[in-house]
């Protein structure tokens, strides 16, 4: 096993736009003081953006320039990373690996509530149906540190940062460094 030269670890949340990520990040960082990085967020803060991409109405992700600026930060642990994708992240980055998923009736009226329409929305509605997130991550990463985590009621929200905190304790108490 490799050993661990983070003083926390990386977690990596992912899964189709609407399944409640950002959400769950947001309490995550309220209850642990980990740093929520929301890819979308820094991508555009620092310029990581290449063209824009008219038929999904969003701009295209420049991936070395964000991988690039992102890696001290990664380097040093403590982070919650919350994208709709996974496979471009190094695997040295992460700790472990949550994949949220909801049914498809929750999903869709969360994507039109969001404005999405047309290929948009039915491609991100396949996405989850084909489970391509899930997917993508379990072949990215060692099997063992991907979980799915259903992510449909304010239930499953809570249940969610339990089982996250869970986790994170567990970390701890097997990754404690004597020296600084």
């Amino acid at each position: 096993m490799q050993a661990i030269k983070r003083k926390a670890p990386n977690i990596l949340i992912t899964g189709t736009p609407g399944v409640g990520k950002s959400t769950l990040c947001t309490k995550l960082a309220e209850v642990t003081g980990l740093e929520w990085i929301e890819i979308s967020k820094v991508a555009k803060d620092n310029n990581c953006l290449e063209e824009f991409d008219a038929v999904y109405n969003c701009p295209v992700l420049d991936e070395d320039k964000l991988l690039d600026g992102l890696e001290e930060t990664m380097s040093h642990g403590g982070n919650i990373v919350d994208y709709h994708s996974s496979e471009f992240f190094p695997e040295r980055w992460f700790d472990i690996v949550f994949v949220l998923r909801t049914d498809n009736t929750t999903l869709y009226d969360r994507l039109i509530a969001r404005g999405y329409t047309g290929k948009k929305l039915e491609d991100n509605v396949d996405c989850e149906i084909f489970q391509t997130i899930l997917e993508e991550a379990k072949n990215s990463y060692k099997h063992e540190i991907v979980h799915e985590l259903n992510s449909t009621s304010p239930e499953n929200m809570e249940s969610n940062v339990q089982s996250i905190c869970s986790w994170l304790q567990n970390w701890f108490s097997q990754n404690t460094q004597t020296a600084l």
